[in-house]
């Protein structure tokens, strides 16, 4: 069977030989005579494989020592909540800066818990650009500051790390391991896996020892990330196939280059199919162009009314999950990793053909 080329933004799609060899070793993984779904997590068999798992990762980011590296449940979505019960310590606000939907919903979590200072925000544009940091109002009491590096939804991505003299928490989820990352620069990183790291079900969490172990009263034991730390990520059983998935993805960038050769072919991608959409009228992005995304592509048809035939017709041709979100509508294109550049040109083809038919 032919796959086709998948644009979901989440879960998304995964490398073909990942896949392939996850296939091949679902039912009798290293002949063991049973799946890896099968096995205990305290084995020595899947202790090896979380174990080499965190290492890959660890050599793709060049995470420093003195980060912990955990592998949890609940997504990113759980992470708004549990960032403040760990991170605030003895401090009464933290800084969240507002550039799109993900940073939307972490500032309304984390109000449950904390006096939040939204210190620079564009939801009066639309979402449409980073606001100029030399206009944020950062409160130097804050715990620390948290930014979503790249907002899978409106398509606007930093191209530049903040330092403000807290703490820097960043969701990487949407951009994670699609280029290297000066993890030093973080207090801590937290990226759900549906994009660039393998399927739902798990987070990763990178984070720096020292702002561990002084959770807010009333934390449950499941979200004292000291407490993971100290089990290994398996203070209970964690999503174990997910966590094996992780870990083939992880051998897979390795094995093409690591980050900064991933870079590069992404960004091949991202140019590709902005240059489609700048070089015709009939298409559109609205992003400030110094801030427009590699990962993902939102762009609009000059003619609202045909954005359902064109759906249709990318399905016919195998050119699937392109429909924008459903609060912004219009089109997107998510061009994490696993997204050949073949894919790319097959999309840019269709997007040039569609419009000599229709425009």
């Amino acid at each position: 069977m032919t796959r086709a080329y998948n644009f979901c933004a989440g879960p998304a799609a995964l490398p073909d030989v990942v896949l392939q060899q996850a296939a091949d070793e679902l039912v009798d993984w290293h002949g063991r005579g049973c799946s890896i779904m099968e096995m205990s997590h305290r084995s020595a068999d899947f202790t090896a494989v979380a174990e080499t798992a965190e290492q890959d990762l660890r050599d793709l980011l060049n995470i420093p020592s003195n980060y912990k590296v955990l592998f949890l449940q609940g997504g990113a979505s759980q992470q708004f909540a549990q960032i403040p019960m760990n991170l605030l310590r003895d401090k009464h606000s933290a800084d969240y800066v507002n550039t799109g939907m993900w940073s939307d919903k972490a500032i309304s979590e984390a109000k449950r818990y904390t006096q939040v200072n939204v210190v620079a925000s564009d939801e009066a544009n639309n979402f449409r650009t980073v606001p100029d940091v030399s206009q944020w109002k950062i409160n130097p009491d804050s715990a620390y500051l948290h930014y979503t590096p790249n907002e899978t939804i409106h398509g606007v991505e930093f191209d530049f790390v903040p330092d403000v003299g807290l703490p820097l928490v960043a969701d990487f989820s949407s951009s994670i391991l699609s280029e290297p990352i000066d993890i030093s620069k973080f207090g801590l990183i937290y990226a759900g896996a549906q994009k660039n790291i393998g399927p739902a079900g798990i987070v990763v969490v990178i984070v720096r020892e020292d702002l561990i172990g002084q959770v807010i009263p009333g934390t449950a034991t499941m979200l004292d990330y000291s407490v993971a730390a100290k089990n290994g990520s398996m203070y209970n059983t964690p999503p174990t196939f997910a966590w094996y998935l992780a870990g083939l993805v992880f051998k897979w960038l390795k094995a093409n280059g690591g980050l900064t050769a991933m870079a590069a072919v992404n960004r091949r991608k991202a140019d590709a199919l902005y240059a489609a959409i700048d070089g015709s009228d009939f298409y559109g992005n609205p992003v400030d162009k110094r801030y427009r995304s590699r990962m993902n592509v939102p762009f609009t048809l000059v003619d609202a009314s045909l954005e359902k035939t064109f759906l249709a017709e990318a399905e016919a041709a195998r050119l699937l999950n392109l429909a924008g979100h459903r609060s912004v509508g219009g089109m997107r294109a998510s061009l994490y990793n696993a997204v050949s550049e073949e894919a790319v040109r097959a999309l840019t083809d269709f997007m040039a053909d569609f419009e000599r038919r229709h425009g």
